[in-house]
């Protein structure tokens, strides 16, 4: 019997093989009804009428030919059908149910056949038997490989997805750049996930400031990419602002902070995608399909939008492709965020560094200066470099090269703080390493007064004194590079330079250490030697030996064109050819001797009858220099300082008038005993004469050497004088 069975079923497979198409076509007609994604997705539509005629054509081959040998393998279109559903993320259950109804169906069919082959319901019920049997192991089989298929594909989009997780990771965010970070998000998910991506921030989040209006709807295109040349999909172009309409999508997820998984249509286009019918036909002939908007959040604040669109990609975003796009752009929003806020700081650091070095030198005769100051690349952040340069009394000048550890806005505000400690006690005159040692209790007391958070407080400091007319250089270093002579000689009409290292100056401990002795140094410069001062920014490198860049600067130096200003950025261009990885502050000073004729000097003995000599000394001297005008204020301040000096201190005594854009008297004595300036009461005898001193003169004080002290008054010259008296 089971031999008629079988030649029935054959005779049954060869009428209905003139129907195979007939029979797949009503097979996928009953399967529209059940399976929407058949009506939505045109590339499934087709793979699955395909696919139909292939399992018929299977089905009939199974009765024809061989019906007791197992079901063979289920054909290539039907694997590529489970793929096809894993890559739209179409669960693998629809699949089945497609596969149970479209066997159920055949089933149908061919029942409906049988009778009209013959009468014997017998051979029918047993036929019907054999085929469901036949039809439901060729239907086990192939449900297991095309859920085999279809795990497969999954698998391999979640290992795609993980991978691109993982380069995002790696890849979004190296710098603290905010634009940078965008295209960098551009660029990694225009590689496998989308077609076009553009990043869209408010002005807000823009703005180095921060004082930007966060309920501002402007956006500005940061970046954007595009699979195809130029990035034809894109209306704007990086830099341009424009907004959403209040009613639109991205309005809405902006103002939500949901994402949006948008399908598109053949005959739709967003008003908001494409504002004009030209550039809706452009988008409608490239193909584009679905779009992702996601918005750019970090610490409860809104930053932007990331659009990301398919076209030469077939298969449409689905629900796991928008929670890959939340993934990777929540992390892309916590680097911009951080780049934002970095640049914020630096360049609020930047701004009150700045404003706290000096703009322009101040006008004295001592040296010619100039100076830059570099800060560091943006991943560093700004620092504590600072120089200064600060006249003193007798034509003197003060250089100063700082610098605070630690980065931002903390070093920038410790680095002002002591420069203007620096100069507090620059203007009681103090010898270099005294002035050190009480920068250093500054720096000590800073340390008791911040919290633990702020860091611990430190820096070096370099602290140079020239005087004009000695030509004697005093020098003190706390933890800073000792400072670089240039030497001019001349050998006939060639001019040569030769570079000295300061080997001899003692570098003491850095700032806020405490306790620790700094000692001054002191050289002879020559006149129109180049006394160089730098932080280790400017010669210290990861990528190169610090002898290296001595040997460097040195080469610079040597052949230094005479202007400053140049020299300077020599020195830059051969020591820092890219943006540097530490701030560098640079003061270089040409030294000037003051002419002796625009100095006057006599030694006194300690008694009262030296007074007259001394005023007659300065007479004379005013009378050469043809300030004849001044004598009176000038002998009167000469008379109350020498009476003081004998009165009140010590053997030797010297009385120096210098001649400059100043006049100043100066009278030097063996004592310590420092001057002050009281009020007399009405009959009291003395105590007057340094109140005289103050309120005739410009300016007086007072500064102490190992040698004793020297008290001061500094007058201003005559309105026409035409004596601008300054160094060589």
């Amino acid at each position: 019997m089971g031999t008629d069975v079988d030649a029935f079923l054959g005779q049954l497979a060869r009428h209905l093989r003139t129907q195979a198409e007939k029979l797949a076509g009503l097979m996928l007609q009953r399967l529209n009804g059940e399976l929407p994604e058949l009506r939505e997705e045109g590339e499934i539509a087709a793979l699955t009428l395909e696919e139909t005629a292939q399992h018929v054509t299977t089905i009939l081959d199974l009765l024809e030919t061989q019906p007791d040998v197992s079901a063979p393998k289920a054909p290539s279109v039907v694997l590529e059908v489970g793929r096809l559903y894993a890559r739209r993320g179409i669960p693998v259950s629809r699949l089945l149910r497609g596969y149970r109804l479209g066997h159920l169906s055949l089933l149908e069919m061919v029942q409906a056949e049988a009778p009209r082959l013959t009468s014997d319901w017998h051979m029918i019920h047993l036929a019907a038997m054999r085929l469901i049997t036949i039809g439901f192991d060729y239907v086990d089989r192939s449900s297991e490989e095309v859920v085999a298929a279809y795990q497969e594909e999954r698998d391999h989009l979640l290992q795609r997805r993980l991978a691109l997780t993982n380069r995002a990771s790696k890849r979004i965010g190296t710098t603290l750049d905010v634009t940078r970070t965008a295209q960098e998000l551009t660029e990694v998910c225009t590689e496998e996930f989308a077609d076009l991506v553009t990043v869209d921030l408010f002005d807000s989040a823009l703005d180095e400031t921060g004082t930007g209006s966060p309920e501002a709807l402007t956006q500005r295109r940061v970046a954007q990419r595009s699979v195809l040349d130029g990035c034809p999909e894109s209306l704007l172009r990086i830099g341009e602002a424009h907004s959403y309409p209040d009613d639109s999508q991205p309005a809405r997820a902006l103002a939500t902070g949901r994402s949006v998984l948008h399908r598109i249509g053949k005959t739709e286009m967003p008003m908001w995608m494409a504002p004009s019918e030209s550039h809706s036909q452009a988008l409608r002939a490239l193909g584009l399909h679905s779009v992702l908007l996601v918005a750019l959040h970090a610490r409860g604040e809104a930053l932007g939008l990331v659009q990301f669109s398919r076209h030469r990609t077939s298969v449409p975003f689905d629900d796991n492709d928008l929670l890959l796009a939340q993934e990777i752009v929540s992390r892309a929003a916590v680097s911009i965020d951080n780049a934002r806020r970095y640049t914020r700081e630096r360049s609020t650091a930047l701004t009150l560094q700045r404003t706290l070095l000096p703009r322009h030198t101040v006008k004295q005769s001592a040296v010619e200066a100039a100076s830059r100051y570099l800060p560091a690349g943006s991943s560093a952040g700004v620092g504590g470099d600072w120089y200064d340069v600060i006249p003193l009394s007798g034509a003197r000048v003060a250089l100063v090269v700082g610098d605070v550890v630690g980065r931002g806005l903390h070093a920038a505000a410790t680095m002002g703080r002591l420069r203007t400690a620096v100069r507090a006690f620059a203007d009681i005159d103090l010898m270099p390493d005294e002035l050190l040692t009480h920068l250093d209790d500054v720096v000590i007391r800073m340390q008791r007064e911040e919290s633990r958070d702020e860091g611990e407080t430190s820096a070096t400091c370099l602290y140079a004194i020239y005087d004009p007319v000695s030509r004697l250089c005093s020098v003190a270093s706390a933890g800073h590079v000792p400072p670089t002579v240039v030497t001019p000689s001349t050998t006939g009409e060639a001019r040569t330079a030769s570079v000295v290292e300061l080997s001899e100056v003692s570098v003491g401990p850095p700032l806020g250490l405490g306790g620790l002795p700094f000692e001054t140094t002191e050289f002879e410069l020559w006149e129109s030697s180049l006394l160089v001062l730098h932080t280790d920014g400017l010669i210290a490198d990861r990528t190169r030996d610090v002898d290296v860049a001595l040997t460097t600067l040195h080469d610079v130096l040597t052949s230094a064109p005479e202007s400053l200003e140049e020299t300077c950025d020599q020195l830059l261009t051969a020591l820092l050819p890219s943006r540097p990885a530490d701030d560098v502050a640079l003061l270089i000073a040409r030294t000037r001797v003051l002419d002796p004729d625009h100095v006057a000097a006599i030694n006194l003995p300690s008694d009262p009858a030296a007074v007259s000599e001394a005023r007659r000394f300065a007479s004379d001297a005013l009378a050469a220099w043809g300030l004849e005008e001044m004598s009176f204020t000038t002998e009167l301040a000469v008379s109350e300082l020498v009476t003081n000096a004998i009165r009140y201190g010590k053997s030797p005594i010297q009385l120096r008038l210098i001649l400059q854009s100043t006049l100043t008297c100066e009278v030097s004595d063996a004592s310590s005993t420092a001057p002050h300036l009281r009020r007399a009461r009405i009959f009291d005898e003395g105590g007057r004469g340094l109140l005289l001193v103050a309120q005739l003169t410009d300016r007086w004080g007072a500064r102490h050497s190992r040698e004793g002290k020297v008290i001061w008054a500094e007058q201003a010259l005559p309105a026409g004088s035409g004596s601008d008296h300054r160094a060589n």
